[in-house]
């Protein structure tokens, strides 16, 4: 009896979720941490099977009749769990069948015992590091292309304006118009894949405000068909930011939004303040987010790794470089921007430290 009640304070203030099932897989125990974790009650789903527990995971419950069919220990990595409240996690998941013998030594399924590790935490870092890694490699590529393409690129133009001087014809300098025109059009789109190249001006702004003007900006663009929703955070302090950098981050990404949308949507605007979070190697006390969400069609899986990479875009008229941009500005503040996406929901992400 006492050995039975010291398992149970052990189980219960593991900080690994653990859930028991008998073997005809009813819930028979659920420890706090489990509780915590799939925001549950062990009153209200005390004896529920495990097909209502799980109702939308049908790969994790045959997951657990395999290990109950095989009498082995199961072990899955990186499950997708969808809640009762709509919020998805993802687990590391080990089913262990606990088997015991009868008189005649046959073995039977006495329970199933299912330990659950959450790791949102884990991925969410090390894709910050890989996007954090990303953006310093791709703006160094591009550092060094824009060295390279630049000086043919000046002599190119030189030529073309030495040549148009000894033209003796007014219509030939049509030709060497174009050739000027387009060097300084190449010129143009390195300096903006280069990004700002100015001193921050930083002071102490409330982002609020920068969302606000941004929605302007946007509306007065758009004249109809799109609807912007807020949902703010009041008391997020002011951070320490340059005003206008903040501004072209943020319409950046409202107007790539818009564009998916086709200009008819809705695009919904979340702020809230995160405590100890790490951002590009460096641990912050606060941190603003500032989720923007669209309804459009989402961004194909295959395009996600890449859209913040400049000339990715799949539209044909666009140029690529809108989130790049974005991702370079932010990540000038400390920040940082990730996306993710399904039909019908696409989140772009803007982290931001609050400096003292």
């Amino acid at each position: 009896m006492i050995h039975t009640y010291f398992a149970k304070q052990i189980v219960e203030n593991l900080t690994t979720s653990v859930l028991w099932f008998d073997k005809k897989l009813r819930l028979g125990t659920i420890n706090p941490s489990a509780e915590t974790l799939l925001e549950i009650s062990a009153k209200q789903v005390h004896g529920l099977p495990v097909e209502t527990l799980f109702a939308k995971n049908e790969s994790f419950i045959h997951s657990i009749q395999r290990a109950v069919n095989k009498h082995c220990p199961v072990v899955e990595r990186g499950i997708r769990l969808h809640l009762a409240s709509g919020k998805i996690i993802t687990v590391d998941c080990s089913i262990t069948p606990i088997l015991t013998s009868n008189k005649r030594r046959n073995i039977q399924l006495d329970k199933i015992l299912v330990e659950l590790v959450q790791i949102d935490q884990y991925l969410r870092v090390a894709r910050e590091e890989h996007l954090f890694t990303q953006q310093q490699a791709t703006h160094h590529l591009i550092r060094g292309l824009a060295h390279e393409i630049k000086n043919p690129l000046g002599g190119l133009r030189g030529a073309a304006q030495l040549l148009e001087r000894e033209l003796p014809n007014e219509q030939l300098k049509e030709y060497t118009q174009i050739i000027i025109g387009e060097a300084d059009r190449l010129q143009n789109l390195l300096n903006r894949m280069l990004g700002p190249k100015t001193i921050l001006q930083k002071q102490w702004v409330n982002i609020h405000h920068v969302l606000t003007h941004v929605q302007q900006l946007v509306l007065s663009e758009v004249s109809e068909g799109i609807h912007i929703e807020f949902d703010y955070d009041p008391s997020i302090p002011e951070i320490y930011a340059d005003f206008d950098q903040l501004i072209q981050a943020i319409l950046n990404i409202m107007r790539n939004a818009v564009q998916a949308m086709d200009k008819k949507g809705t695009i919904h605007i979340c702020t809230r303040v995160h405590r100890q979070l790490t951002l590009a190697n460096k641990r912050y006390k606060l941190v603003v987010r500032i989720d923007i969400k669209d309804n459009g069609p989402g961004i194909p899986e295959h395009m996600l790794e890449q859209i913040f990479y400049p000339l990715i875009t799949s539209r044909a008229e666009g140029t690529g470089l809108g989130l790049s941009i974005a991702q370079s500005l932010i990540s000038r503040h400390g920040g940082l921007i990730e996306c993710v996406s399904q039909p019908g929901e696409t989140i772009f992400t803007t982290w931001l430290p609050i400096h003292p």
